[in-house]
């Protein structure tokens, strides 16, 4: 679309979005966005005319804009596919040969990270899952799949446009398969562990892949012993631990799905003998291995995102110290802890805080071994501290 077409909004405000941050708040605006099409397509400036670059609105939302482009230019089919291709280009060089194989799984597509805001693919095995997460990029929903489609032919691309955020974009939640059959399920591969992924029940987009690279050091510090993952979905990081490196692992969740798609993970990779299933509430699971007296080899705790907002931090953290307390408390000696935390609005230092809160409360002495993020092709943009989300520590108990 040319130019001379786009809407002008004018910023007063420009610090932050100079500094290579992609999204403009409502307040930074010179003018109320209201009236513009969500999702359309507009150029800035700053109160002096100077052009800063492309992006697309929604006036319904208090992130006003997000920049697509520091330049001019159409937002159309060409250039979603040459943003797509960079992106792939940048998992080819830096994420690890297999993920990118007909049977790897990796995020093809970090939203802001890829310089394309609201928009995350990930490739499991032959299927895409696409999630579209903004007004504006569901405007360019039909060049985005059609792109993916020329790029990599896929077997299906199935679209997981589930997640609540979208409600603040004004937009419905749904999902739909738009190419192919996603049945059998498909079967990624990683560090010689197999998964099956449920692409349109899973959790997020079917698998936590941005644990890959925690999961494959922490089995490379376990050896033997008797364990336990909890809130463990598909069994990510227990199955990995079975097949490498634990004698037991004890898989724990609240959701009979996830036990099931657990079980099915386990048979995949002939470990049955080696696991066990609790359909229990965690918290609950582990007071009750307290009460018996019970001590583990190793623990990982891998809770979803208590702090879906920055108002909700403190109470999440409050949950967070309160699992890592109970789960010091049952390590046995020279045990190890995997821990993480996937919310941004919990920082990497009050993360680290709360381990210490939580290991003097446990009257437990811990040495951190290794303080960890999310992985390589979930890459953080520096100016945009919002797209470093994961904490992971591993932490040794005292022998």
């Amino acid at each position: 679309m040319p130019n001379g077409t786009l809407q002008t909004i004018t910023l007063r405000k420009t610090r932050r979005l100079l500094a290579g941050h992609l999204w403009v708040f409502s307040n930074e605006l010179a003018q109320s966005p209201k009236g513009l099409e969500p999702g359309s397509i507009v150029e800035l400036e700053d109160m002096r005319g100077n052009f800063l670059g492309t992006g697309y609105v929604n006036p319904a939302s208090l992130i006003a804009v997000r920049i697509l482009s520091r330049g001019r230019g159409k937002i159309d089919y060409a250039f979603i596919k040459r943003r797509l291709e960079k992106a792939i280009s940048f998992r080819k060089r830096f994420s690890p040969p297999e993920a990118l194989g007909p049977k790897g799984g990796t995020r093809l597509v970090f939203g802001e990270s890829d310089y394309l805001p609201g928009l995350v693919v990930d490739k499991y095995a032959d299927v895409l899952s696409v999630q579209i997460l903004t007004a504006g990029m569901e405007a360019l929903k039909d060049h985005v799949i059609n792109a993916l489609d020329e790029l990599l032919s896929p077997r299906a691309i199935a679209l997981r446009n589930d997640s609540r955020s979208r409600l603040l974009e004004g937009l419905s939640q749904y999902k739909e398969v738009v190419k192919g059959n996603i049945e059998p399920a498909p079967v990624i591969t990683e560090e010689g562990i197999s998964y099956e992924i449920d692409v349109l029940e899973g959790q997020k987009t079917g698998f936590f892949l941005d644990q890959r690279e925690n999961r494959a050091q922490f089995a490379k510090l376990v050896s033997g012993g008797r364990g336990l993952d909890l809130f463990c979905y598909s069994g990510g990081w227990g199955i990995s631990l079975a097949g490498k490196a634990a004698g037991h692992v004890t898989f724990v969740d609240e959701s009979a799905k996830a036990l099931a798609l657990a079980r099915k993970n386990a048979m995949l990779n002939n470990v049955p003998d080696k696991v066990d299933f609790a359909h229990a509430n965690v918290f609950d699971f582990l007071e009750e291995k307290k009460a018996a007296g019970e001590k583990f080899d190793f623990i990982v705790l891998d809770p979803p995102a208590f702090a879906k907002s920055a108002k909700k931090a403190r109470e999440a953290v409050k949950a967070y110290k309160e699992l890592n307390e109970l789960s010091m408390g049952l390590l046995a000696r020279g045990g190890l802890l995997a821990t993480s935390s996937c919310s941004h609005h919990v920082a990497r230092e009050e993360f680290v805080e709360m381990l210490r809160e939580a290991g003097r409360g446990a009257g437990r002495s811990l040495r951190l071994l290794d303080l960890r993020s999310q992985a390589v092709d979930h890459p953080v943009l520096l100016p945009m501290p919002e797209t470093e989300y994961l904490k992971c520590a591993f932490l040794a108990a005292e022998d």
